[in-house]
């Protein structure tokens, strides 16, 4: 059943909510419509969107609006600590536990409990959750005491839960004890007609606060403002909003004006992200075998250059000390790991230098080496072992990896350090 046009309207006005997008209008039937009923209803949109919005909404509208609301984050609560806030705990359950704690479940009885980023709760608490969920019951940490509650749960997330189940970060089962009635909360970018309105009643707001003119948007800015992509939403346009209502001496706002405020995207230095034929995600370098990988190729070539750079020496023996300062300058600084030099060829005062004839000198000729990325890997844990004489931590720090991935490797290649 469809909630008439005039009932989401009034909705709308009393919760202060702006636009008349179907996706948007659809959201708040399903909110209207779930509210009377006892269901655990799942908000799924991305961050800043208003998904708080609707738990209130849902929460106001139903049998339960005299009673308690509280909303907690689960992102922001550490992961040992999280059990205790929710479930509560008994004196001296854990260091620092001096007296006997409610919990939120216990606090709230009989009203309703926002569960936002659902997403970062520890599978732990996920059991303990879907228990609650199911029975009414739960246990405080440190008791054995089981005791019931009448909570009503409005979870909601910005990830891909049904992906999180098959990671193996959130359980199946309560996926889909959450989500008896999901409500996806459209994104600012799928509301484009709802920028403008949304931005005058910002501008409106700010006008109010500080006791300026409110700011107004020519039409080119008007445009730009929509095509932006929003990927803070809603609560990105409010920012920018007080920005301008702040900042801005002209109160008529042109394309040229509002472009100074709207941020640019960063290029992303980090390995791009690619996917693969199955459909995971990788780097651009994948794991540190490809890297290292790399940079051995790299190595390979500079050694090649090296070579053709001895064989000049030996016909300008003038320019040996210099070539040998360069040389070892420029590997010290491009490769992190251990680079052996030998000495440049000692010149002798007054004895004449000992040369090569010309026609001995032939053209060089790349010598064929092994590729093989074990063989290298452990060939350069050896020498970073043997420099420092054994000890874990400091090879591990000159190889430029953890010392755990170091002991991990040591039993891959079977080292005896």
């Amino acid at each position: 059943m469809r909630l008439d046009p005039m009932d989401i309207q009034s909705i709308k006005n009393r919760f202060g909510i702006i636009g008349n997008t179907v996706a948007l209008n659809h959201a708040l039937n399903v909110a209207a419509q779930v509210a009377n009923t006892d269901l655990t209803v799942l908000i799924v949109g991305e961050s800043g969107v208003g998904k708080e919005a609707f738990s209130q909404i849902i929460h106001a509208l139903s049998a339960r609006k005299h009673n308690a609301f509280i909303a907690v984050n689960c992102g922001a609560i550490p992961e040992g600590t999280i059990d205790s806030e929710l479930f509560g705990h008994e004196k001296g359950a854990f260091t620092g536990a001096v007296d006997s704690r409610k919990g939120y479940f216990e606090t709230v009885n009989g009203g309703t409990i926002f569960l936002d980023e659902i997403g970062e709760m520890p599978l732990g608490t996920q059991a303990r959750l879907l228990r609650m969920l199911e029975t009414g019951e739960f246990i405080r940490v440190g008791s054995s005491k089981v005791q019931k509650t009448d909570v009503r749960v409005i979870a909601a997330t910005n990830k891909d839960l049904l992906e999180y189940t098959q990671k193996g970060k959130f359980r199946e089962d309560l996926y889909y004890r959450l989500s008896t009635v999901p409500i996806r909360v459209p994104s600012l970018r799928d509301r484009k007609d709802d920028i403008p309105l949304l931005f005058r009643k910002f501008a409106v707001d700010f006008a109010e606060r500080y006791k300026t003119a409110p700011v107004q948007l020519d039409d080119d800015a008007r445009q730009l403002l929509m095509n932006y992509t929003f990927p803070g939403n809603i609560r990105e346009l409010k920012n920018i909003a007080e920005q301008i209502s702040v900042l801005s001496v002209d109160k008529h706002i042109n394309s040229t004006d509002l472009r100074r405020f709207l941020p640019e995207h960063p290029n992303n230095r980090l390995p791009m992200v690619v996917n693969n034929s199955n459909g995971t995600h990788t780097s651009e370098f994948g794991n540190e075998r490809e890297l290292l990988y790399k940079l051995f190729f790299d190595m390979k070539k500079d050694v090649t250059e090296l070579k053709k750079m001895f064989v000049e020496i030996l016909q300008n023996p003038g320019e040996a000390a210099a070539a040998a300062a360069y040389t070892k300058e420029s590997l010290l600084r491009d490769y992190p790991v251990p680079v052996e030099l030998s000495p440049a060829p000692a010149i002798i005062h007054n004895q004449p230098a000992v040369l090569l004839p010309h026609d001995d000198i032939h053209e060089h000729e790349e010598v064929e080496e092994s590729l093989n990325i074990m063989d290298k890997e452990k060939e350069l844990i050896l020498k970073a072992l043997k420099k420092h004489k054994g000890k874990r931590k400091d090879a591990a720090s000159d190889l430029g990896i953890s010392e755990r991935t170091l002991y991990r490797k040591l039993k891959e290649y079977d080292i005896n350090d």
